[in-house]
């Protein structure tokens, strides 16, 4: 068995979201909640992974079923963290590694912290080891109480603090780490003793602690990344976040965003060097952009999407699940769907592919060096060859297409 493993957990049914999906299913910038925690872990290294399910367990199986590395877990009743992870013990009864316990509704988690996580676990031969996070506004999280050395004696959570307590600002965004044995002789023995009549995993923390083993906690977690997921308001200010990071990373990378607090885009897309995109640009799926491209403003680009160098795309143009080759300008009030178009091509203001019928979704295809004039409308299914000229205004289908180019 491999040497380190983690327990996430995804069982919550969160009213404050006041959803029929599952919490760990809502998305923060197009993936779920769960895909990030999920990608960490194995970042560091973690090859199997217990993914505990409650509300929802079926909807998260066939999200994330394909992956060979979860093994999923039912947790019948949710009766607290410390009861989820005794769901896993029959999995991990003989397992003498080490143990990762995660929260799935934290997709901000970084795969640094935990790296520093392992790293201070190991040095300092901890039994249990917690990355903390120092708040201005606590609200909510279980508070740090330390000794007058500065050692931990226990995590209170927050609906059960003292008045004193909750002026606490380091607090336990969930990250622990700790030697499997010892975790499950721990919560075997949690009882819910608190305001929630709930099994805390907090408390086994201190069962560790009073039974004399060495319990490490240190600050590690930034404030961005300590942020869980529990109502529609906190998805939102996730979300927020992780577009920033998005948005910082493509910059690193040689693309510019003029206006990063007007622009939303995906974290599976991928953009290409000295592409610029302007304002109001909204680009949603796994859409590929390449370089020297210009989008935008208002531009919105939809799943499915390929732009080759040099594209331009102006004011109000959609594409969605289309390949552009390079040198395309399609500059004003366009919508190109399910479409290849072909190299310099020039789509005029107001031009469309009509790719839906009314029963079924059609591809139009567009040879190089064509020229759409403004207003006109492409009926799908329709080819149009190389050089291809289309006049402002007009209507073409593939029936008029193959009339005109008919010799009578």
């Amino acid at each position: 068995m491999a040497e380190r493993v983690a327990i996430i957990l995804a069982a919550g049914v969160s009213t404050r979201m006041n959803t029929q999906l599952a919490k760990v299913l809502h998305e923060v910038c197009g993936r779920p909640m769960l895909a990030y925690v999920l990608d960490v872990c194995r970042q560091v290294g973690v090859e199997k992974i217990y993914v505990v399910v409650g509300f929802g367990d079926e909807q998260v199986r066939e999200r994330f079923g394909e992956a060979s590395d979860i093994v999923w877990v039912r947790q019948p009743k949710q009766e607290g963290t410390a009861h989820a992870v005794l769901c896993c013990r029959e999995h991990l009864k003989d397992f003498e590694g080490e143990t990762l316990v995660l929260c799935g509704d934290g997709p901000l988690i970084r795969a640094e912290t935990l790296k520093t996580l392992f790293e201070r676990h190991k040095a300092e031969h901890s039994a249990a080891t917690l990355a903390t996070a120092v708040l201005d506004d606590p609200t909510g999280y279980g508070r740090i109480v330390r000794d007058a050395s500065g050692n931990i004696q226990g995590i209170v959570e927050d609906s059960d603090c003292t008045s004193e307590q909750l002026g606490i600002c380091e607090v336990n965004p969930s990250y622990y780490l700790l030697n499997n044995k010892i975790l499950f002789e721990a919560v075997e023995k949690v009882r819910p003793d608190n305001v929630k009549n709930e099994y805390y995993l907090t408390d086994a923390l201190s069962l560790i602690i009073a039974a004399g083993h060495k319990v490490l906690a240190f600050t590690a977690v930034r404030p961005d990344e300590a942020r869980g997921v529990n109502s529609r308001a906190q998805l939102s200010v996730a979300s927020k976040i992780m577009q920033r990071r998005i948005q910082r990373e493509l910059m690193e990378n040689g693309v510019t965003i003029v206006d990063p607090d007007n622009t939303w885009i995906d974290i599976r897309a991928q953009i290409g060097q000295d592409t610029v995109i302007e304002p109001f640009t909204y680009i949603h799926g796994e859409v590929k952009i390449g370089q020297d491209c210009r989008i935008g403003p208002f531009a919105y680009l939809r799943d499915g999407t390929v732009l080759k160098d040099d594209v331009v795309l102006g004011v109000f143009t959609e594409v969605k699940n289309s390949t552009l080759a390079k040198g395309v300008r399609a500059r004003h009030h366009s919508y190109i769907g399910d479409a290849v178009v072909g190299r310099n091509v020039n789509i005029g203001a107001g031009s469309i592919t009509a790719n839906f019928d009314g029963e079924k979704v059609n591809r139009t295809n567009i040879g190089n060096d064509c020229y759409i004039g403004s207003g006109a409308v492409l009926i799908a299914p329709i080819e149009l060859k190389d050089g291809s000229r289309i006049g402002a205004g007009t209507v073409v289908s593939q029936e008029e297409i193959d009339k005109f180019g008919r010799k009578e």
